[in-house]
């Protein structure tokens, strides 16, 4: 009995020219049409259509790879060998000649285990076919990608080899597990800068290391989006005082590109280039049409390598891959204007900048920082995909998540995946999430924060009940009392309290009166038990669908900071934290204006210009931080806590020498 299988592909016809001329004739050309007619536990029937779009041929051979470990096995109408995975089918005497636009079709019977991907590649007499089957659509592809993820930081180093900025070698294995989460495409960004010999000729060594990564994705059956990465600031962004030799180099690596990647069929995209920029320019305009003169000509360079190029998925960005509509309106220009029905525009989200930085006092996901991401998705649906262009969020996610993931408090962080997922959805946005390393651990293949992936999956498919926070602090100097919470609904239903998996008990242990919860004191008494410093007790909500939201339970008294003297290199403040975690904090010298990095802000930079070290009960102030100070001005610093408690400190810098105190 026959049955479907996830990961089979059934390819069909190829958009081709329906007339070939004499011209085109007298050259080699091929396309390939495979597909998979039936396939059982262990076997599959398969069926190949090979049209000549070249000049007659007289004796023709087939050649492909497998990319799954399927073996062919019985063939009709063609004579099937293989050997370690190639396979080669050559013709019969009846059939051993082909016309120029003739077709001649064969079968064979095969097995397969784990798999059963159709082949990435044929060649027809040694020259590369067209191929890759039923053409979606732009719209119709883009919404096949979704979700993507990155692989940030690793091709797209601008070191020796794609070691060099801490990540290790990609596997087949990291593939399999990527897939294995529910990713359906892979952003492969790619820096070419440190591999250009003579005439920007691309080492043979670096663009096969590519390929390789890229076949191993596309054989998995992911979509895969190549471009030029990195090189956007490295000597792209030179354009506006070297424009002949950046126009120049930019083409040589997308002409070297077309002619390496030519084989492979429509799952593999191509971007024009990462997050434009451009410095030394006269001003937007001069830079807005920089960034369009860059994209014809890659869309250029593609189309006129023709082959499985010429109707390719081709992604470009708009001005800093932005969605102001001021970036926003040449690219719909351009890409209306270029009449290809085979484009899609990117842009990169990665939320309002003091929550995604946590600076200028953003700690809170709140009303502000949400608008922000609708007002951005609302302009991108209604200018693009409003218009039948289809859209990638190439990359999102969070700043602060360059240093490290605990920059953002972990429900403001959670409240954030869980909007953006959804409405990027909702807007029919197709959304890459942008990992450097940070997420996905590549070693063993797991998400270093469960609980932010299980929100980010969710939110592919639906929408998760959180709140205002998810944090609980009752402190130790005090009585207990009730504590009420804002839920955000979010169109869910509240169905539970629990610890563990122990129901708490309405109206004993909670309340809810609409969205507002509220854990009674005697609750809270049981749970905080002898009351340490720290979380007592972990509570989880659960909603009528999407993921649960968890309510730390946390026993606090206001932190106590101690003096010390340092340097500006390493100044580092005794602090025992009492349970408390600190959130932001505030520099000002005496006469009230702002102090340090970010003058602009009395609110300094997390992870920046300071940083806690809860491990080693310390609070540690940055040279970035000392390094925007004035000698011999006394700063006061004020550290926000999450419990709402307020500490001051001040320090005095005297050259490279740094003393503190309790204010």
């Amino acid at each position: 009995m026959f049955r479907s299988l996830l990961g089979v592909v059934a390819l069909a016809a190829t958009v081709v020219p329906a007339v070939v001329t004499e011209a085109a004739a007298a050259e080699a050309g091929c396309r390939v049409d495979y597909s998979v007619s039936g396939q059982w536990e262990g076997g599959f029937k398969a069926d190949v259509a090979v049209t000549n779009t070249g000049a007659a041929v007289d004796g023709w051979k087939l050649a492909w790879e497998w990319p799954s470990g399927q073996q062919a096995g019985n063939a009709w109408n063609a004579k099937v060998t293989e050997t370690d995975g190639q396979v080669t089918a050559t013709g019969t005497g009846h059939n051993a000649k082909i016309a120029s636009n003739a077709t001649v079709k064969f079968g064979f019977m095969g097995t397969w285990g784990a798999a059963n991907t159709a082949p990435l590649s044929f060649s027809l007499n040694g020259v590369t076919c067209v191929h890759g089957g039923k053409q979606l659509t732009a719209m119709e592809a883009t919404a096949a990608m979704q979700p993507g993820w990155n692989l940030g930081n690793t091709l797209d180093s601008t070191g020796p080899d794609e070691t060099s900025w801490g990540n290790p070698r990609v596997t087949e294995a990291l593939l399999d597990n990527v897939k294995a989460q529910g990713f359906k495409s892979i952003r492969i960004p790619v820096t070419w800068s440190a591999h250009l010999g003579p005439d920007y000729t691309i080492e043979a060594a670096y663009l096969a290391r590519v390929k390789e990564v890229v076949r191993w994705a596309l054989a998995r059956d992911l979509y895969v989006m190549v471009n030029i990465h990195h090189d956007s600031w490295q000597w792209i962004s030179k354009m506006p005082a070297e424009h002949d030799r950046v126009l120049g180099q930019f083409t040589s690596i997308w002409r070297q590109l077309t002619t390496a990647f030519a084989e492979f069929g429509p799952k593999l995209t191509f971007e024009s280039w990462n997050e434009p920029q451009f410095a030394g320019s006269t001003g937007k305009p001069q830079e807005i049409a920089l960034n369009a003169e860059l994209n014809a000509s890659f869309h250029d360079v593609v189309r006129r390598s023709g082959g499985n190029n010429a109707t390719r998925l081709l992604v470009l960005p708009t001005l800093h891959t932005s969605s102001d509509q001021e970036y926003v309106d040449p690219l719909v220009a351009q890409i209306r204007g270029l009449n290809d029905p085979n484009l899609i525009a990117t842009v990169h989200s990665y939320g309002y900048w003091p929550f995604s930085a946590n600076v200028a006092g953003g700690i809170r996901y709140d009303a502000t920082a949400q608008q922000y991401d609708t007002d951005s998705f609302d302009r991108v649906y209604n200018s693009f995909v409003a218009r039948g262009i289809p859209v990638i969020l190439g990359e999102y996610g969070l700043l602060g998540f360059d240093r490290h993931t605990g920059t953002i408090e972990q429900g403001e962080k959670l409240k954030f995946f869980e909007y953006v997922g959804n409405y990027a959805r909702a807007k029919k946005i197709t959304t890459m999430l942008w990992d450097n390393g940070q997420h996905f651990d590549r070693t063993t293949f797991q998400w270093k924060d469960p609980e932010l992936f299980a929100q980010i999956k969710s939110s592919w498919t639906t929408r998760s009940g959180t709140a205002y926070t998810d944090q609980v602090f009752t402190a130790k100097a005090s009585p207990i009392t009730a504590r009420t919470i804002k839920l955000n609904l979010n169109g869910v239903s509240f169905s539970g309290l629990y610890n563990g998996n122990i129901a708490l008990t309405r109206g004993r242990d909670y309340t809810l009166d609409g969205d507002q919860l509220t854990l009674t004191a005697s609750a809270l008494t049981r749970l905080s038990g002898s009351r340490t410093y720290g979380v007592n007790a972990v509570l989880t909500a659960r909603f009528s669908q999407g993921v649960p939201w968890r309510f730390y339970v946390i026993t606090y008294d206001p932190p106590v900071l101690s003096g010390v003297t340092g340097t500006t290199a390493k100044f580092e403040i005794p602090t025992n934290f009492r349970g408390d975690q600190l959130a932001t904090m505030e520099a000002k010298y005496d006469d009230g204006t702002f102090a340090g990095p970010q003058e602009w802000t009395s609110f300094k930079e997390f992870d920046v210009a300071f940083a806690p070290n809860y491990t080693d009960r310390l609070t540690v102030l940055k040279p970035e931080f000392f390094g925007a100070v004035k000698d011999n001005q006394r700063v006061t610093l004020t550290f926000h806590y999450w419990s709402g408690t307020k500490v001051t400190y001040q320090v005095t810098k005297s050259g490279s020498a740094v003393t503190g105190a309790s204010a």
